[in-house]
This record gives C-alpha cells, sequence and structure tokens, in this order.
C-alpha cells in the first residue's frame, strides 16, 4: 500500500513538472512567434494552393500563382527574422528530447538524446526559402506540394518542441491528414537529409 501511494506521488509529481515544462516551452516560443504573422500567412498560402488548384480557367489559374508568389516571400521573410531572433535564446531552454513521449528533465540531464530547437528552425528556413524560390524550377502544383510540406514539417518540430514528438505527430496527421513519414518524405532532399540527421529521423 506505501509502494503504491508513494507511486502515485511519483506519477503526480512527473506530471506536474512535465506540465510546467510545456508551460514554460509554450510562452517562450510564443514569446517569439507573437511578433510575427507567420501562422496567419501559412493559412492564407494553404487556402490560396487549395483555390489555385480547383480553377478551371488556366489564365485564372496563372494569377493566383502570381499573386501567392508575394505571400511566400512575405511568409519567408517573416521566418527569416523569428529565426534570426530566436538564435538569441540560451541553449539550455532551446533543448528537445527526441524521445516520443514528454518527460521532465530529460533533455537537461540527457542532452545527447536531444537536439537544438535553434538549428532545427535554422534547416526549416532554409527548405521554405528555397521552395519557394524555386531553383529547382518546379511546376506551381510540385512548389505548392514541396513548400507546403516545408512549412507543415517546421510546424511538426515548434509542437515537439512545446509538446511532445507523439503529440506533434498526432496533431499534423488530424489537421492535415498526414502522417510524419509521409511528411519527411514530401520536403527536399536537403531539407530531409539535415533534419534526419538533427532529429535522429
Amino acid at each position: 500500500m506505501e509502494l503504491l501511494i508513494l507511486f502515485v506521488l511519483l506519477a503526480f509529481g512527473a506530471y506536474l513538472a512535465k506540465s510546467r515544462e510545456q508551460g514554460r516551452r509554450i510562452a517562450l516560443l510564443g514569446s517569439y512567434l507573437g511578433k510575427y504573422q507567420i501562422e496567419k500567412l501559412m493559412e492564407n498560402l494553404t487556402d490560396g494552393y487549395l483555390r489555385a488548384l480547383s480553377e478551371p480557367d488556366p489564365e485564372r489559374q496563372a494569377q493566383i500563382w502570381h499573386m501567392l508568389d508575394a505571400a511566400e516571400l512575405t511568409l519567408c521573410e517573416q521566418f527569416n527574422r523569428f529565426v534570426a531572433e530566436f538564435s538569441s535564446v540560451d541553449g539550455a531552454q532551446t533543448r528537445v528530447s527526441r524521445l516520443p513521449l514528454a518527460l521532465p528533465w530529460i533533455a537537461q540531464f540527457f542532452p545527447a538524446s536531444s537536439f537544438d530547437l535553434r538549428q532545427a528552425l535554422r534547416i526549416h528556413a532554409q527548405g521554405i526559402e528555397q521552395a519557394a524560390q524555386n531553383s529547382r524550377q518546379r511546376t506551381p502544383k510540385d512548389k505548392a506540394f514541396t513548400l507546403s510540406a516545408e512549412l507543415f514539417l517546421m510546424q511538426h518540430t515548434c509542437h515537439w518542441f512545446c509538446r511532445s514528438k507523439m503529440v506533434a505527430s498526432a496533431r499534423m496527421l488530424m489537421r492535415h491528414k498526414t502522417p510524419y513519414v509521409q511528411l519527411l518524405a514530401s520536403v527536399a532532399p536537403e531539407t530531409r537529409q539535415a533534419y534526419g540527421a538533427l532529429v535522429g529521423a
């Protein structure tokens, strides 16, 4: 009976510690992201891509694609500014556990089992910008597909930092009907290689 009570107390203490840590992470990331309209721009782009793909008139479709170019550049500019500003955060606060479940203090006590969010965001910034610049001369449809994957993977990383890898993957599946493995397969090869090496994917 005493062991059971001790186990319950330990479990409750770990839950409180995990909740506090997640609250701190959410507040930290939000304090930087709140200065920008990155999420709103992502929504506008996603809606714009769907509108362009469903447009039967080629001329009208081309106009929508052209209009979205400016939104993509604005998003890149804002995201690059966010990443530059976030890079000043102390590294002790930006460690992310590679474990699927959130456990308190894992990243602090076992740094080798974690990665640095600042480094992941730099990889995302490069991938998003390269997709937007379309240096590979993709078709508008393929460009939209790749850029969407880059943005969704970045969103997955932010959720991973705030909650856990498992929660981030579940949200991605629920919101975008995209499994994490498929998301990794859909980004540019350079992003997939750099990101995989960092997070151990």
